[in-house]
């Protein structure tokens, strides 16, 4: 992905954590004007968030937008349901590895480029308990090699 143009809104940190990431894509979201504005303030939060394909649709669900502050009566619900625009032969595609192979469709982060609003979803694999200490147990690992570099010099 390039970083040209882009200012990251919000990401989901603790999809990384729940997930193994084994492929991510671009979608632009289907929001009204109350919502791009609320999002250009950074009121977006991706925690709960997940994805699922209704009709042929991609649909990200539980992403909270908090109602814009100075909005009225076009305020939408926070939690709504909103779609995801993309191909529809990339949307069957992963449609076909979730029914199949166990895998779930997870939003990353929510981003600007240049002017419109993409997300970042990912087909992930979930991570059993073992996973997550072994991540762990790694990262702790690296932190004390750089604290042992650290002082060395």
């Amino acid at each position: 992905m390039k970083t040209e143009g882009i200012k990251i809104i919000a990401k989901n940190r603790e999809a990384r954590h729940e997930y193994f990431i084994e492929e991510t894509f671009e979608a632009g979201i289907s929001l009204s004007g109350t919502e791009v504005k609320s999002i250009r303030r950074g009121n977006v939060s991706l925690k709960d968030a997940w994805c699922g394909v209704k009709d042929g649709e991609l649909w990200v669900r539980q992403m909270h937008i908090a109602p814009y502050e100075q909005g009225n009566i076009f305020n939408k619900d926070p939690i709504r349901p909103r779609r995801l625009l993309m191909h529809k032969r990339e949307i069957m595609r992963m449609y076909g590895k979730v029914k199949q192979d166990g895998y779930a469709i997870v939003p990353l982060s929510i981003y600007f480029r240049n002017a419109n609003v993409k997300v970042e979803v990912a087909l992930c694999k979930g991570k059993k308990l073992y996973d997550k200490r072994q991540d762990a147990a790694i990262r702790d690992a690296k932190r004390q090699i750089d604290r042992a570099m650290k002082e060395r010099n």
